[in-house]
């Protein structure tokens, strides 16, 4: 027994060893870490990495967007306008876009409820038709009925309404030519044709006068801020419409526009060097408020003293600046992707720039291509032998024709 409980004991004994020397091990790497870290706030790290990446040159500005639009209206003022078409929606030359509502157009709308509402009770007193084109009916009522709960857009609700009707009607057709209580069914289905006729004489429907993009945004600007010539543009006339950037165009209760959907232009002013040095033809391009970047072409300048106003042509996003007429803009005016280095890892030898590559503690300094350059980094590439010995550098010299490459530890060095 006494042997037994001995060799407990050295067993315990050699737990509690184990044990304290797992706590002497963690409390070693915690006191290291913190030496890092007090290391590394004292003394910063003075190489970085060289990885992929990309720079670009931006500008945040605002831009006045100017759009091929037409305005439509009609003569029946007063009682605004029932849309057809949703807004943003494209559309062909001669669609409908919107109407303008009958005098009477709520009590005939009351009487036609009414109407559909007696025409179904008929329909279900009826247990005697089977024909296939009720059964079809029935099944495209059913088909939007089950749809209609699933929608959130009002001109789609309304047009789902429409066909619904339309086909309660036609049921009521087919119906009344099957049922016993036949001449009855007519006289419904009749009378509310007669009345929805009616309805049609008494509305005035706008149709689009040429294909695009159809708005209600309409804020009188349309035929101020034109595409044909744009000579009428200036500062000085952009800043004097007092617009809001970001401000939203209200939408009109009695007319509607329809606008190019293939185009449309961006004006600024600024008196940055780039936009200086910017010529006609140019593509740069813009990140939208949405932060969708899009491409855009310079197709006008005027040169105004120290600043310069430039119109830019875009082919994208335009829905998005329907809602706008002033918008918030990032002009990107180039980027470049490559090797990209921090520029205080950059020191020239007259005109020629390198780096100092860090290998197993061996310093080198390496000759670099400065392709393009921004405030804060640079994308770089190598040179070849041919440009070395252009440059009157001894080629022959293993250490002049090293290169850097991806991940090479590179060192800090202003």
């Amino acid at each position: 027994m006494k042997n037994k409980n001995g060799g407990n004991r050295g067993k315990l004994s050699n737990v509690n060893k184990k044990k304290l020397l797992i706590c002497i091990g963690l409390i070693v790497i915690v006191i290291y870490a913190i030496y890092i870290t007090i290391k590394l706030i004292k003394n910063p790290t003075d190489t970085v990495l060289i990885e992929k990446g990309e720079i670009y040159l931006e500008e945040s500005t605002s831009g006045y967007i100017i759009r091929d639009e037409t305005v439509i209206d009609g003569q029946n003022y007063g009682n605004g306008i029932i849309q057809i078409k949703s807004e943003g929606e494209k559309v062909a030359k001669g669609e409908a876009i919107f109407r303008y509502p009958a005098d009477n157009e709520e009590e005939l709308k009351n009487t036609i409820r009414e109407l559909d509402e007696t025409i179904q009770k008929a329909l279900t007193n009826e247990t005697t038709i089977f024909s296939s084109d009720i059964k079809l009916l029935d099944s495209q009522i059913e088909e939007k009925l089950n749809t209609i709960y699933e929608l959130n857009n009002m001109q789609e609700i309304a047009e789902y309404k429409k066909n619904i009707n339309t086909y309660i009607t036609k049921k009521a057709k087919v119906a009344g030519n099957l049922s016993s209580s036949g001449s009855y069914m007519k006289q419904l289905v009749t009378k509310r044709n007669e009345l929805e006729n009616q309805l049609s004489r008494n509305s005035e429907y706008i149709n689009s006068n040429r294909s695009g993009i159809v708005s209600y945004r309409v804020d009188g600007l349309e035929t101020t801020l034109t595409t044909t010539d744009f000579s009428y543009l200036n500062s000085n006339f952009l800043k004097d419409l007092n617009l809001r950037t970001g401000q939203l165009i209200s939408e009109s209760g009695e007319k509607g526009k329809i606008i190019d959907n293939f185009k449309c232009y961006i004006a600024i002013s600024s008196n940055s060097q780039e936009a200086k040095n910017a010529n006609v033809g140019n593509t740069i391009k813009l990140r939208l408020a949405n932060s969708q970047l899009v491409s855009a072409k310079i197709v006008h300048i005027l040169d105004e003293g120290e600043q310069r106003l430039l119109v830019f042509e875009v082919e994208d996003g335009i829905q998005e600046l329907i809602k706008y007429r002033k918008v918030s803009i990032d002009v990107i005016w180039w980027s470049n992707d490559g090797l990209k280095v921090p520029n205080s890892a950059i020191e020239y030898e007259g005109d020629v720039a390198y780096l100092i590559r860090v290998r197993a503690g061996k310093e080198e300094k390496i000759l670099v291509k400065v392709l393009r350059q921004n405030s804060k980094y640079s994308i770089i590439d190598n040179y070849s032998s041919s440009e070395l010995k252009e440059l009157n550098y001894d080629i022959s010299n293993a250490t002049i024709k090293k290169s850097v490459s991806l991940y090479d530890e590179i060192k800090i060095l202003q």
